[in-house]
C-alpha cells in the first residue's frame, strides 16, 4: 500500500478519427487524445466511506455496500474490480476540462484516471500503460456489455494511436490542430451500435466492403500521418464520411457541420467523430465556421496520455 498522500492523475479526452464500427469486427482504428483532460485526485482517509466530488454532482456510499449511481456508473465499477484489495475509504475529487455531454470521450478519461489512481494507491507505484489499459478496458466492457477501447487506448498511450481489437496499439506522438463541432444532440452510443449491428445483418456483404475499405484507410492514413501529409490524410477523412454515410449513421445535422468543415479552406479533411447518429464531427486544422449554428471547439491532438502529477 502507498502512505495515505493525495493521488493525481490526469487522463486525456479523445475523438475517434477512422474506424467507427468496423472497429468492433476486428478491423483497424485511428483514435487521438486531445488537449482537454479530466482530472482525479484520491485522498484516503480513516473511515469506510467513498466520497465522490464532481460537476456531475456528489456521492457518498459505504465501501463495502456502493450505492449505484447513474453519472458515476465507470467510477464505480472500477472502485468494485479493485475492492478486495483498497485499505479504507478515499475520496475522489474529478475536474473536467469538458462536458460529459460532448463525445470527447469523458467515459474512457474518467476510467482511466480512476483505475491508474487506485492502482498506484493499491500498489505504491503507477500501473504499466498496458495494465492500465487492460483493466480500464475490463470496467468499461462491463458497464456498457462491450466496446472496442480505442478511445481507453487513446487516454492511456496519448497522441494518434492506431488500433485494432488484437489490441496492437501503434501510438504516433505527434500534435495536430483539430476543428470539433457539436450537433446539439447526440444518440447513446450502444443504440448506435445495435441499428447497424440490425443493417449489417440484412446486407452483411455491404459492411463487410466498407469496414474492409476503413481498414485499408487506417494503414494509409497512418502512413501519411508518419510523413506530415495532412492533405493526403484529409482526403481519407473525406473518404471515410461518405461511408459512415452509407453505414447509416449520418444526419442531416451532422451532414451540414461537415460540409461546412471540408468548404473551409484551412481544413485538410472532415467526418463524423464517434458512432454516429449524433454527436461530434472533426476537421483536420482550424476553422471558426462563423455562419455555422453549432457549437465549434478548436483544439489540439496531444501526445500526452494519462500522467501521474505531484
Amino acid at each position: 500500500m502507498a502512505d495515505a498522500a493525495a493521488i493525481t492523475v490526469s487522463a486525456p479526452g479523445s475523438l475517434m478519427l477512422l474506424g467507427e464500427h468496423a472497429v468492433l469486427h476486428g478491423h483497424r482504428a485511428m483514435v487521438c487524445a486531445i488537449n482537454r483532460r479530466i482530472t482525479v485526485r484520491l485522498y484516503p482517509s480513516t473511515n469506510n466511506s467513498v466520497k465522490i466530488v464532481s460537476d456531475l454532482g456528489d456521492y457518498q456510499s459505504p465501501l463495502e455496500d456502493l450505492v449505484d449511481h447513474p453519472s458515476f456508473g465507470f467510477v464505480l465499477q472500477s472502485i468494485r474490480q479493485k475492492i478486495e484489495h483498497i485499505p479504507s475509504g478515499f475520496e475522489l475529487k474529478i475536474d473536467s476540462e469538458f462536458s460529459a455531454d460532448i463525445g470527447f470521450g469523458s467515459s474512457a478519461a474518467v476510467t482511466v484516471a480512476t483505475q491508474a489512481a487506485l492502482m498506484h494507491w493499491i500498489m505504491g507505484e503507477p500501473p504499466t500503460p498496458d495494465t492500465l489499459f487492460y483493466q480500464s478496458l475490463k470496467t468499461v466492457q462491463t458497464v456498457q456489455g462491450r466496446g472496442s477501447g480505442s478511445d481507453l487506448a487513446a487516454s492511456v498511450f496519448g497522441g494518434v494511436v492506431g488500433y485494432s481489437t488484437v489490441k496492437e496499439f501503434q501510438p504516433l506522438g505527434i500534435s495536430v490542430p483539430l476543428t470539433a463541432v457539436y450537433c446539439g444532440y447526440k444518440t447513446p452510443t450502444p443504440e448506435v451500435i445495435l441499428k447497424v449491428e440490425q443493417l449489417r445483418s440484412g446486407n452483411p456483404e455491404k459492411y463487410e466492403r466498407i469496414y474492409s475499405e476503413i481498414d485499408n484507410s487506417v494503414k494509409e492514413a497512418v502512413a501519411h500521418l508518419l510523413n506530415h501529409d495532412f492533405p493526403a490524410f484529409g482526403k481519407i477523412l473525406n473518404r471515410n464520411q461518405q461511408l459512415m454515410d452509407e453505414m447509416g449513421v449520418n444526419t442531416s445535422e451532422l451532414q451540414e457541420i461537415v460540409t461546412a468543415l471540408q468548404a473551409e479552406p484551412e481544413i485538410f479533411g472532415a467526418k463524423i467523430s464517434g458512432s454516429g447518429l449524433g454527436d461530434c464531427a472533426v476537421g483536420i486544422g482550424y476553422a471558426d465556421l462563423t455562419g455555422l449554428d453549432y457549437p465549434v471547439h478548436h483544439l489540439e491532438i496531444t501526445p500526452a496520455g494519462c500522467e501521474f502529477h505531484e
